[in-house]
């Protein structure tokens, strides 16, 4: 396969630059992978498509404020850190801009002084293995100077604001430098009206790094690799997902990194294994899903592995049509843009 293959016309206004007024306000387009029938609801309204028995499973990452602007020390020149992958409690890979500034040996100093990094080494890709000091605990010390680290297509400067809607309502485990966007639709409220409705809910964990931001530089889909990313899934987790299965209820994604878990920790006859790792699974069209049956998510770049991810799971020229139809109906794309729910 081509990656031209997995291209689309998509009119710059309709990259969303900001969140909805409401998180389940947005809207929300239905593609049914059986019949191939579109319908335009309300996220809202994603109620009229669950059951009882059926299971949401989520992405429980915390996107951190992992945008750092610096001072590299002897120079005074103005750097900027972007963290993207935690090595230890610590140490960090990161992409630093500009790059030609920083090699190993330099440090740099965050706020008054009160956090610094020294340049460790540079890795594959250009990024940086820095180590960090401070007073305390690293995490706090990010929260208080760092920035919410909005995608690049996102052409302003993060806001106040951002730092609850670039989050979803159940994050809780630190690591993400990017939302799980299609959890961001989700309020307390419709969570709990779909408990209360008999669908049971499951919290994985995926740390989302900049890889997630990086385009597909082959020309052929199978010639691309993928970046690692961390995940975890609890016994309980495992459980849930695995008795709903047995069960007969459908296993509904929310989201590609919650559906990249799953496909991660998945045995070859559709049971997920509890437990941690690292993965770089690569989803495209002949992929066969072992867990994930539907799948609600944000659209996604031309071109992207996450469009290949999608394609995989119900056609490429069913999702290039869907796409088609979500232009033409003016949908807001991306990150901070309205949802698809691929469904059974």
């Amino acid at each position: 396969m081509n990656v031209s293959d997995f291209d689309y016309e998509l009119p710059l206004e309709l990259i969303a630059q900001q969140p909805s007024d409401t998180r389940d306000g947005c809207r929300l387009l239905v593609i049914n992978m059986d019949s191939g029938n579109l319908e335009h609801r309300r996220f809202s309204e994603i109620t009229d498509y669950l059951r009882p028995g059926d299971c949401l499973v989520l992405n429980d990452s915390k996107v951190i404020p992992a945008r750092l602007f610096g001072i590299k020390e002897g120079s005074g020149a103005k750097v900027e850190f972007l963290l993207s992958k935690r090595y230890s409690d610590r140490e960090w890979e990161t992409l630093v801009r500009p790059g030609r500034r920083l090699h190993g040996g330099d440090t740099v100093s965050f706020g008054e002084g009160e956090l610094k990094a020294e340049i460790l080494k540079t890795l594959d890709g250009g990024t940086r293995l820095v180590r960090f000091s401070c007073e305390g605990a690293l995490m706090d010390m990010i929260e208080k100077l760092g920035s919410m680290p909005l995608p690049p297509y996102i052409e302003r400067e993060s806001e106040e604001a951002d730092k609850e809607r670039y989050q979803t309502v159940y994050a809780r485990e630190d690591g993400s430098v990017a939302a799980p966007t299609a959890g961001l639709h989700f309020t307390a409220e419709l969570l709990e009206k779909i408990s209360d409705m008999g669908v049971r809910t499951a919290f994985v964990t995926l740390h989302v790094g900049i890889g997630t931001f990086r385009p597909v530089k082959t020309e052929k889909v199978e010639d691309h690799r993928m970046h690692f990313e961390e995940y975890s899934i609890s016994a309980e987790a495992a459980e849930i997902i695995n008795n709903t299965k047995a069960s007969g209820g459908r296993i509904i994604s929310v989201g590609t990194t919650a559906c990249r878990t799953m496909e991660s920790a998945a045995s070859e006859d559709g049971f997920v294994s509890p437990g941690s790792g690292s993965t770089g699974i690569f989803i495209y069209p002949g992929y066969r899903y072992k867990i994930t049956d539907c799948l609600i998510t944000n659209f996604h770049l031309p071109k992207s592995t996450l469009l290949m991810l999608v394609s995989a799971l119900y056609s490429r020229e069913g999702v290039l049509a869907a796409y088609k139809s979500a232009v033409r109906e003016r949908y807001r794309f991306f990150s901070y843009g309205d949802a698809c729910f691929f469904v059974k």
